[in-house]
């Protein structure tokens, strides 16, 4: 094996383990609570945190592989993920599988930022677009089938193989490190500190506000308290990347309608998919009475279309991009809002319709409007849109997981099983299919606008 084909093997073996932890987490909720008798607010901490972690140290993880080093920063952020996940697997109490799952997904943001940042500086021309097509591939099948083999493993052995296989995923890929290329830091280029410090904590402090907010009350004093100082610091992340040199984030993007347009979309799409992801595997086990194995069959058939439809989604692309997006949309909020037939008695034929429209919505654009929202840009911005775009997505995702569990533990009474957690189901399938409704029509006025400059 020539060192390019190790080099790009080695990064897809790290990175599909970011799909796979995310699901597992989803499919061994249940089985964790019992086992360590945790609170739902404590157990939507094991996917929160690990989510909040993941989108808040993404692109400043990018911008310390530039200061010391790609290969550097991908070995730490393995070993980070590595430990992390090793640590959920032994953790005797829901506090230390909190901590661990954040742990894991500072690793899962510094080894994906630094992995792809290795695949840019390796290949060029033709053999980097199949590099990212593979890296594409890979995590669309890790997310396509996280929830099968994770609910495979669950149902074999319990909830803490769905840390213990990842973990051993990414010892395998510490021991390849050393073999990659060195790609030194770039002379001259400095980290954000102020950015990224400030976008870190006003994200994970508004993950924590919506989180609690149930259980302390929306005017306990400390909720309120929170609230001001995400105001506070985001306020102050916008002042520091206008006077900083080497911005984490070229804020004059907002300006590019197209780049919103298709931002706004990912991140929609992402909302729908995401938390259905989480918790829907809880409500086929909870509710309808399935083993973990069989819920994360049924869940095939919202995952498989992300890996075979991208062909379709990218000729569709070529003749309209507003029909795409704005259609994707449409198809997602369609399935979303047709949850509300689901039911303790819901049989696969009865939740095909909703669990594939949504993941037609997605599976049309995964991979497509990542490049059409890079290709909306100058040439000399598409990295820094890149890190935008991806930011902007993952922080959407884990503000939305928050909000949709907040909002079935609030619907639910607090106890995801039952009647209620139909109830609740119902409602943010319908909430859910009206976000992303008013999503495409701003799509499709956003791409009727003429972009500045």
């Amino acid at each position: 094996m020539n060192r390019n084909a190790l080099t790009l093997s080695t990064v897809l073996l790290a990175l599909v383990t970011v799909p796979l932890t995310i699901t597992g987490a989803a499919v061994a909720l249940p089985g964790l609570q019992g086992g360590l008798g945790a609170d739902l607010a404590a157990a939507q901490w094991v996917v929160n945190g690990y989510n909040a972690c993941f989108a808040g140290f993404l692109t400043f993880g990018g911008s310390l592989a530039d200061l010391v080093g790609r290969r550097r920063m991908f070995a730490a952020g393995v070993a980070l993920f590595c430990a992390g996940s090793l640590a959920c697997a032994l953790a005797g109490d829901i506090a230390l599988l909190i901590a661990a799952r954040a742990v894991a997904g500072v690793g899962a943001a510094a080894t994906t930022a630094a992995g792809s940042s290795i695949l840019a500086a390796t290949f060029d021309g033709p053999a980097r677009a199949r590099a990212f097509g593979l890296l594409g591939t890979v995590l669309g099948a890790g997310l396509a089938f996280g929830p099968t083999v994770s609910g495979a493993l669950v149902a074999a052995a319990d909830w803490r193989a769905v840390f213990a296989v990842p973990a051993t995923l990414s010892a395998l890929v510490l021991l390849l490190c050393p073999l990659l290329p060195p790609l030194p830091g770039a002379a001259g280029r400095r980290v954000d500190w102020a950015g990224g410090a400030l976008f870190t904590a006003a994200l994970m402090l508004l993950i924590f506000v919506l989180v609690e907010a149930p259980s302390l009350g929306f005017t306990d004093p400390v909720v309120v308290a929170g609230l001001v100082a995400v105001l506070g610091l985001s306020a102050g992340f916008v002042a520091a990347e206008r006077r900083c040199a080497d911005p984490m984030f070229d804020l004059g993007l907002v300006a590019n309608r197209p780049f919103v347009a298709f931002s706004l979309a990912a991140g929609v799409l992402m909302v729908v998919m995401v938390p259905l992801l989480v918790y829907l595997p809880s409500y086929l086990i909870a509710v309808v009475g399935l083993g973990a194995g069989e819920a994360g069959a049924w869940l095939l058939m919202l995952t498989v279309p992300s890996v075979v439809l991208p062909p379709v989604g990218a000729v569709v692309a070529r003749r309209s991009r507003g029909a795409l997006v704005a259609g994707a949309l449409v198809f997602s909020g369609a399935g979303a809002a047709l949850l509300v037939t689901a039911g303790a008695d819901s049989t696969p034929g009865q939740l095909a319709a909703p669990l594939l429209l949504i993941g037609t919505g997605v599976g049309l654009t995964t991979g497509v409007i990542d490049g059409l929202a890079v290709s909306s840009v100058r040439t000399e911005q598409a990295g820094t849109a890149a890190g935008l775009f991806n930011t902007a997505r993952l922080a959407t995702e884990t503000v939305a997981l928050a909000v949709v569990g907040t909002a079935l533990a609030v619907l639910s009474g607090g106890r995801l099983d039952g009647p209620g957690f139909t109830t609740a189901l119902h409602t943010v399938g319908a909430a859910l299919g009206a976000v992303a409704a008013a999503a495409a029509v701003t799509v499709i006025v956003l791409l009727r606008g003429r972009t500045p400059g």
